[in-house]
Parts: structure tokens; C-alpha cells; sequence
């Protein structure tokens, strides 16, 4: 007998058992279109159902994987092709979003559908927007009624927070654009998201995602202006809208127009120039004086680096303004911009805690150099002030005031002595 032991056989190859989650799964939306439009035409028009529905489905069929197809369906009654054409490869649903009643009461109706499923299935949020953006696109392939129906709902979406304003960026498109689809399908839903939400909210929603300063972008290069646009939108009953772009761009130029004074301090153009430049500004963009004077202090005020010493800072600010009195002067021709002028005054030196000390000696100046006149200061320290530092600032301007008011007193008296002779 042999030592050595036998040696075992051993197999040639190997096998491996592919798990369930490594296989890829062919992606086949049909199958998923099939019992989707099947469900619908057996819910009917009874949207309480067809929410029902929907929320039952999630558990069973992959909604995370046909997205897409799902709001197609919801939307449009079946799968679309680019270019917003159905598929031809099922018959599409006629209970969709296109095949129903176009008024505001069935759109609510529907957006609640839509509500209810993405707060049922959190993670269609993205691909509801994303479906949203591409709707839009497609436009030019639905009809003027099914254009119509998108924008209504979109508008309550919009105004109920399941859409971002984000997704208007869509009707920024140059073909859209050209073709006035854009601007036509915008007053839809303004119209839809302004019977939900004022104005105020409106806006809010525009400014979160940068679209405020969009709107005129719904028109073509050549009749991209506030005018077009303010006629286009009031004469469509959406004086709301015309009114909140006027104001953007009233606040653009306005950023512009700081930018530019700041520009031209630096280089130390002559204030005679600066002052042309300012008078041609308010003239083209409608600015009021007072809104300007606020511009100019502001410009002036950060035209310089500040010492941050206290005690050096009411020196720096005497010496600067003094600079630019005669510009601040050209802008205080009303007793409203004087006015407009000391709150300015009193909400920086409030705001600028080094320069708390300071207001009384800024005040006093502006006054010797005719930019503010006894009138406005008397009437800012009786009732025009703001809560900014109001005990301080009115305990510095005490003496001052009484000095005033005692030489207007005297020069009341002149005047009697005058008449009398």
C-alpha cells in the first residue's frame, strides 16, 4: 500500500450565483403605459378614484423607473413622442388632463390628483418638475385648448409650492419666444396663479429662483421693452404683472445707476458732470427725486474706505461731504427729498455704529451748505424721525433745534419791524 493519500478530483470552472439586484432589468415602458391607461379607463372622470388609484399602483408598479411615462399619461392620455406627438403604440387614455373640461374649478381638481401622489411618493417631485420643463417645450405640438389646460394647472401648482418658478425658464425658448406662444401661454397662467395667490406672493416666488428679472424675456429681442411688455400684459387683464416688471426694471436701473455714480466718484469726474449724467437717469428710467437722493447718499457714503476709529471717522465724513454737498444740493429741491435725506442720514449713522456720534455734526453741515433747510430739519425732529436711534439722535439735535426755532423767532420779529416802518 501506497503513504501517500489520494488525491481528491477537483472541478475545472467555476459558477457563480448572480443576485436579483445585480440583473439588469430591461427597461419597457409599454407594459407600464398598458396598466396605467387600463386603470384609468376604469376609474372614469371621478378624480377621487383616479387617486385612489394611482396611490394603490405605487406599491405595484415602478413608478421611480417610468416617471416620465406615468405624467405623459396623466397629462396627455398616453406616451409622448419629441415634439409633444402621442405614441402610437397603445390606445391613449381619454381620461387625461387634455380630454378634460377647460375651466379653473376641473384644473383644481386635477391638481390635487397630481398633489396627492407626489405627497405620496416624495421622490416624483424631481421628475415632476423635470416633466414640467419638458411640457413646455413641446408646446407648439398641443393645441390652443390642451396649451391652455397645462397652463391653467401649472399656475395652481405654482401658487400651492408643488412646482418651483424655476420651470418657467422653459418658455424662454427662442421658437416659443418668436412665435408668441410663450408671452400667450405666461397669461394663462399668471391669470391661474393669481386667482390662488396675490401679487406679493408672486413675486416672492419669481425672486427665489431669479425669474424676476426674466419676464421680458417672453418676448422677442425687438419688443423686448417695459412698455411692450406693460400694454401686452394690462391690456390682458394683468395690470398686477405689468406693474411688478415696471418695478424690476425701476430697481435694475436703479443697481445700475449706483454702480455707475460709485464708478465715476472714484474717478474723480467733476460734479458737474455727474449731476448731467443723474438729471438724464431720472428722466429716462422715471426715477423721483426722492428715491434719487437716497441713491446719491448711499453712493457718496461708499465711495471711501472708514476709519475705524470713532473719533476719526466724524472728521473723514465732514471732509467727504463737504466734497459733495453741491450734488447732494442739486437733488434736495423738494421738502420731501430733504426729508427723504435726514432718514437716510439717521438709519446709516444708526446701522454704522461709529458714526452714532456723528449725526449732529453731518446735519449742521448739510444745513450751512444749504442742503437742508430749518423746514425739514424742525419738521424730522418734531414728527418725520424713525425709531433708529431716535433717542440719541434727538438728544444731539436738542440745541441745535432750539437755536433754530429761537432764530426764527427773531426773524419773525424783524420781519414785524419792517412792515411797521
Amino acid at each position: 500500500m501506497s503513504n501517500q493519500r489520494q488525491q481528491k478530483p477537483t472541478l475545472t470552472g467555476q459558477r457563480f450565483k448572480t443576485r436579483k439586484r445585480d440583473e439588469k432589468e430591461r427597461f419597457d415602458p409599454s407594459q407600464f403605459q398598458e396598466s396605467i391607461i387600463q386603470g384609468l379607463n376604469q376609474t372614469g372622470t371621478d378624480l377621487e378614484a383616479v387617486a385612489k388609484f394611482l396611490d394603490a399602483s405605487g406599491a405595484k408598479l415602478d413608478y421611480r423607473r417610468y416617471a416620465e411615462t406615468l405624467f405623459d399619461i396623466l397629462v396627455a392620455g398616453g406616451m409622448l413622442a419629441p415634439g409633444g406627438t402621442l405614441s402610437e403604440d397603445v390606445t391613449p387614455t381619454e381620461f387625461c388632463l387634455f380630454k378634460a373640461q377647460e375651466d379653473i374649478e376641473t384644473m383644481q381638481a386635477y391638481a390635487q390628483v397630481f398633489n396627492k401622489l407626489i405627497r405620496r411618493y416624495k421622490y416624483l417631485e424631481k421628475g415632476f418638475e423635470e416633466e414640467i420643463k419638458k411640457l413646455l417645450l413641446f408646446l407648439k405640438g398641443f393645441t390652443e385648448s390642451e396649451r391652455n389646460k397645462l397652463a391653467m394647472l401649472t399656475g395652481i401648482l405654482l401658487a400651492n409650492g408643488n412646482l418651483s418658478a424655476s420651470i418657467l425658464s422653459s418658455l424662454f425658448n427662442e421658437n416659443l419666444v418668436k412665435e408668441g406662444v410663450s408671452a400667450c401661454f405666461a397669461v394663462k397662467l399668471f391669470k391661474s396663479w393669481l386667482s390662488e395667490k396675490d401679487i406679493s406672493s408672486v413675486a416672492t416666488s419669481l425672486r427665489k429662483v431669479g425669474m424676476d428679472n426674466r419676464l421680458m424675456e417672453l418676448f422677442p429681442a425687438n419688443k423686448r421693452s417695459c412698455e411692450h411688455f406693460s400694454k401686452y400684459f394690462t391690456d390682458a387683464g394683468l395690470k398686477e404683472i405689468s406693474d411688478f416688471a415696471r418695478n424690476q426694471q425701476s430697481i435694475g436701473a436703479r443697481k445700475e445707476l449706483q454702480k455707475e455714480l460709485q464708478e465715476q466718484m472714484a474717478r474723480g469726474d467733476p460734479l458737474k458732470d455727474i449731476i448731467a449724467y443723474v438729471r438724464e437717469e431720472m428722466k429716462k428710467n422715471n426715477i423721483s427725486e426722492q428715491t434719487m437722493i437716497g441713491l446719491i447718499w448711499l453712493s457718496v457714503m461708499s465711495s471711501v474706505e472708514w476709519n475705524k476709529k470713532e473719533e476719526l471717522v466724524t472728521e473723514q465724513a465732514i471732509k467727504l461731504l463737504k466734497q459733495y454737498s453741491p450734488l447732494l444740493k442739486a437733488f434736495t429741491s423738494q421738502g420731501l427729498s430733504e426729508l427723504t435725506l435726514l432718514l437716510k442720514i439717521q438709519e446709516y449713522c444708526y446701522d454704522n455704529i461709529h458714526f452714532m456720534k456723528a449725526f449732529q455734526k453731518i446735519v449742521v453741515l448739510l444745513y450751512k451748505a444749504d442742503v437742508l433747510s430749518e423746514e425739514a430739519i424742525l419738521k424730522w425732529y418734531n414728527e418725520g424721525h424713525v425709531t433708529k436711534g431716535k433717542s440719541v439722535f434727538l438728544e444731539q439735535m436738542k440745541k441745535f433745534v432750539e437755536w433754530l426755532k429761537n432764530a426764527e423767532e427773531v426773524s419773525s420779529v424783524l420781519e414785524i419791524r419792517v412792515c411797521i416802518m
